[in-house]
């Protein structure tokens, strides 16, 4: 972050460190942030809450996605905003601030991936890397007008990450423009090895049904454009996949930030608290039916999926307001 403006508060104020990026590379010339989950040698790992940040220190190394970057030429330019322990949608960190959106500074960026979206969004790095558990970082990217992409879970490493949901959290990219973003996820991927079926992409009529109404009338004309036909995804109703997710990833957190939390009672914002505590009481035997709920779920899904591209909304409406008097 040497030398940065940051008007978006899209960085964490850490001291400059020397990260080390090979001198070439077909990410050479670009400059990238880094979400404050990940390690990266010489900076610390705050995961959105001081407790954690005190705790964690300094990185003795950095992690898999991030130094393959770097081999890959890329500049480090810094660590970047997240919601407190990544598990919150709106980007308004209780103890460092609240990213501001530079497409629309009086609405939201999202969350959790707020940072890496405002730094994108407001040229301060070319890409940065983000994570999605359940959208942080489709929802962001949708709010702050960038390219966001979340591949198929497991294709990135997520080691020397703090985990949140492993069963669901994935690395993501976040790049102003396609190009970019293309070459970042083939130094990420490799090349595309198993291309898209068919031919076309379909409309998911039933989840563009779910967006407002004037959003909708905003994007039918790209809708139009791009789709040549259409498709329903929801083999349930939405809301069986939503409490499926909400409740396995309610189990998940609680395996991973329960022991921290209960052995050393830090101080949690408003929102993640209300989550923790509703979380605490998801029973084992409601895991096991979601997780058998989800299993014929996803196998539904990718039959009436096969293979095909599908044109989906990320959000269903554009970005809430910030709230009155939300620092800074």
């Amino acid at each position: 972050m040497s030398g940065m403006r940051d008007p978006y508060l899209a960085f964490m104020p850490y001291p400059d460190a020397p990260v080390v990026h090979a001198p070439n590379g077909p990410l050479a010339g670009l400059r990238f942030g880094v979400k404050d989950l990940f390690d990266v040698e010489g900076y610390p790992t705050g995961c959105g809450n001081p407790v954690k940040l005190a705790q964690n220190g300094i990185a003795a190394g950095t992690a898999p996605a991030v130094a393959a970057l770097l081999d890959a030429g890329a500049a480090f330019a810094g660590k970047t905003q997240t919601d407190e322990i990544a598990w919150a949608m709106v980007g308004l960190n209780p103890y460092f601030g609240g990213t501001v959106n530079p497409a629309a500074p009086d609405r939201i960026t999202g969350g959790s991936s707020c940072g890496s979206a405002a730094a994108v969004a407001g040229g301060l790095v070319d890409f940065a890397l983000g994570t999605d558990t359940g959208g942080s970082v489709r929802a962001p990217a949708a709010f702050c007008g960038v390219w966001g992409f979340r591949p198929t879970w497991g294709a990135i490493s997520m080691e020397s990450c703090m985990p949140l949901a492993p069963s669901f959290d994935s690395c993501g990219i976040f790049a102003r423009e396609g190009a970019v973003l293309a070459r970042v996820a083939e130094v990420m991927l490799g090349p595309d090895v198993s291309p898209i079926a068919g031919s076309g992409v379909k409309a998911a009529t039933d989840m563009f049904a779910r967006v407002e109404a004037g959003a909708m009338e905003a994007l039918q004309p790209s809708i139009s454009t791009v789709s040549d036909g259409e498709i329903g995804l929801y083999v349930q109703d939405a809301e069986v996949f939503h409490d499926c997710f909400d409740t396995l990833q309610s189990r998940e957190v609680v395996a991973t930030q329960g022991p921290w939390i209960e052995a050393d009672r830090p101080p949690l914002g408003p929102m993640v608290a209300a989550r923790y505590a509703a979380a605490r009481k998801v029973s084992a035997e409601a895991e096991r039916a979601a997780l058998a709920t989800w299993d014929r779920l996803v196998a539904a899904l990718a039959a009436r999926l096969e293979g095909r591209a599908v044109l989906a909304p990320a959000m269903q409406d554009v970005p809430p307001l910030r709230p009155a008097g939300c620092s800074p």
